[in-house]
């Protein structure tokens, strides 16, 4: 199949005086505003329209209104429109300011500064600089090219998986000249958006955001795309970059040993034809954390007479109409999917285990408006205006309510002030939605501080299932499975009973099983997964001691949990696994090895940075965390701080090899 292109035009304005009002009212959500005027400001150069008195509210930047007033935000309206009808009359032009990548430093400051209420650190300058590239500009493509380093040098680079970050991996690795092929288990490239199907999977992150920062949309349909949209994305993707014909798809990638002699990684592969092998010079494993389906154990479930399947592999030959259906998890997957099983079937049993918390979002599944639409297509600039107000809402988002107070001695609810605030907030949303059914507060009121687990994105579509006739929420653990039923028993050893037509499981993921099947050898036959012991580390999350040239994306503790979106990191992380490389033919080595030092610091600070955040100190139980109950997922610093580890590798941090000969 064949993506559509990626459309990041901007056309010329033609609309009449009314039309433009009405799009620019159409956009009816408060949030578009603060990006508005900067951009508009920035295409004209026409500074002026900038009114001190319409900045937003710094100090409520993630209010849905940013604080502006109702005339404040009558008001940018207003002067949206005069500013939009004097371009389209040609008297006020577009500056040719907008096709350069030469941006004047200060004034782009000064420009995000008004769109985010506050005056922008200069330490987060360079960084927004890349994220907005307003003028489309790829601001991250490497600046070198293999040619011009190494030129008698062949250092190819083998990539496993096709998914998001593979595709970023070998997009940026031929845009320097190197060498790459990309092994992909399946049949097509999307990762996690090609094997979940389910209905209802979506994403959670806004698609402004969620999306590679040099590979913009001006048009995605919704504000937070629906799985197909976001295969298509994908797809185009892959197809604009050309690296399908550097794919090879139906091969999985089951062991990879390097060898010292040689300096090379040995690839096992299983594909179409068989066994076969590939050696290369480095690796990076694009495999993720989150596509190993995590199955309970539960007595007789081998009894069960019925269909049965995870979320993750849905059963599109299954009709679910008339049928008893249970649901066993209660997480972001089921909470998708679980309105649309319960719209079929006869009855829907959800068998929760913990509660989740939710946080209201009104356009989950909404269509991005009209006028919205309308901005992007014609104001030069806007969608990546849009995409840096979204990114600086949550470049810290509620990290700060995620905490533990140093003085607070009881962490069973919430962590400290800030984070017992979210929790009333996020209790008054559930109190809200279930006020009708007062008999369910007890069974969906988390017992944990807010951020402990994943925090689910709601638009009280998963309130409205649970109050169903035709549905039953049961929050008491699993006894067993029946040929035709799934059994609970309550706290007083009373027993339910749920009949079960179909089962399916919504039990998540291995995420802590990193690298799982595939068996790694490294440097004298270390066997990471032995290294690991079920607690996986690395230096950045990227590279690990004793395993030369061989770099992770989504690797141990690049989970974010409460902002930011997962392609800034995979975009980090890229960077930095091609500045090793880059380091490498640079200086005519043949590896790098991270010190064991530099990791163990570094895993130091980081599993103290997670120990004073909610996810660190909660007993709750978590994917986040590994099976010694070390938090092997999250990161819990600020974007920027990953953004700038990540910038150039430091030498001193390896042990580099050129030949045989080790360099210090």
């Amino acid at each position: 199949m064949t993506a559509p292109p990626l459309d990041n035009r901007t056309e010329p304005i033609t609309a009449t005086d009314d039309e433009i009002r009405a799009a620019v009212d159409g956009a009816h959500q408060a949030s578009f505003l603060p990006a508005l005027l900067p951009a508009i400001a920035y295409a004209t150069g026409n500074d002026s329209i900038l009114d001190g008195s319409l900045r937003p509210d710094g100090a409520m930047i993630r209010d849905e209104s940013a604080g502006l007033t109702a005339n404040q935000q009558a008001e940018i309206r207003r002067i949206a429109v005069e500013t939009l009808i004097a371009v389209r009359d040609a008297d006020l032009a577009v500056v040719d300011e907008t096709t350069k990548s030469d941006i004047d430093t200060e004034r782009l400051r000064r420009l995000m500064s008004f769109a985010i209420g506050e005056s922008i650190g200069s330490d987060y300058v360079p960084l927004m600089r890349e994220e907005l590239s307003v003028t489309g500009d790829d601001l991250r493509a490497p600046k070198w090219r293999a040619s011009e380093l190494a030129p008698d040098r062949t250092f190819p680079v083998a990539i496993i998986g096709a998914g998001m970050s593979g595709i970023l991996a070998a997009h940026r690795l031929q845009q320097a000249g190197v060498d790459v092929v990309v092994f992909e288990k399946n049949d097509d490239v999307g990762g996690t958006w090609l094997e979940n199907t389910y209905p209802g999977c979506r994403v959670d992150v806004s698609n402004h955001v969620y999306s590679y920062s040099f590979a913009q949309r001006n048009d995605w349909p919704d504000y937070f795309s629906p799985q197909p949209e976001l295969l298509d994305y994908f797809r185009a993707c892959a197809d604009q970059f050309g690296i399908r014909e550097n794919i090879r798809f139906g091969h999985e990638v089951t062991a990879m040993i390097w060898s010292d002699d040689d300096q090379t990684w040995t690839l096992e592969l299983d594909g179409p034809d068989g066994a076969t092998t590939h050696v290369t010079s480095a690796v990076i494993s694009a495999v993720g954390q989150l596509n190993r389906p995590n199955m309970p154990t539960i007595e007789g479930m081998d009894d069960f007479a019925g269909p049965s399947f995870h979320s993750a592999r849905w059963d599109h030959g299954v009709d679910l109409a008339g049928q008893h259906v249970v649901v066993i998890g209660a997480g972001a997957s089921a909470v998708q999917f679980a309105p649309f099983v319960a719209e079929h079937a006869a009855h829907t049993s959800v068998l929760q285990r913990t509660p989740n918390w939710f946080v209201p979002v009104p356009t989950y599944h909404e269509p991005v408006a009209d006028g919205l639409q309308w901005l992007f297509r014609h104001v030069p600039g806007y969608a990546q205006w849009y995409r840096f107000w979204l990114f600086w809402r949550s470049s810290e988002g509620l990290l700060p309510a995620c905490a533990v107070d140093d003085d607070r001695n009881d962490l069973s609810l919430a962590t400290g002030a800030a984070n017992a605030e979210l929790r009333e907030l996020l209790e008054q949303w559930l109190e809200l939605c279930y006020a009708d059914r007062p008999d369910l507060l007890d069974t969906v009121r988390p017992m944990y501080p807010p951020a402990s687990k994943r925090i689910v994105l709601d638009n009280g579509s998963w309130s409205a299932t649970m109050k169903r006739d035709d549905v039953t929420l049961d929050g008491s653990p699993i006894a067993r499975i029946e040929p035709d039923a799934v059994v609970t028993v309550d706290g007083e050893g009373r027993e339910s009973r749920h009949r079960a037509d179909v089962i399916i499981y919504a039990t998540g993921f291995q995420a802590s099983k990193f690298l799982t099947p595939m068996q790694v050898i490294g440097a004298d036959g270390r066997d990471l997964h032995d290294v690991w012991d079920g607690d996986a580390r690395a230096y950045l999350g990227v590279v690990h001691p004793g395993f030369p040239n061989f770099f992770l994306c989504y690797g141990p503790n690049t989970n974010i949990v409460v902002n930011g979106s997962i392609i800034y990191f995979s975009e980090c992380e890229v960077h930095y696994a091609l500045g090793v490389i880059e380091m490498l033919l640079r200086n005519g080595w043949s590896s790098a090895d991270c010190r064991q030092d530099v990791h163990d610091d570094y895993n130091e600070r980081v599993d103290a940075g997670n120990l004073k955040m909610a996810w660190g100190v909660s007993t709750v139980n978590s994917w986040y965390k590994a099976e010694s109950g070390r938090v092997a997922q999250n990161w819990p610093f600020s974007l920027l701080e990953f953004w700038q580890q990540t910038r150039t590798p430091d030498p001193s941090d390896y042990r580099v090899t050129s030949g045989v000969r080790h360099q210090r």
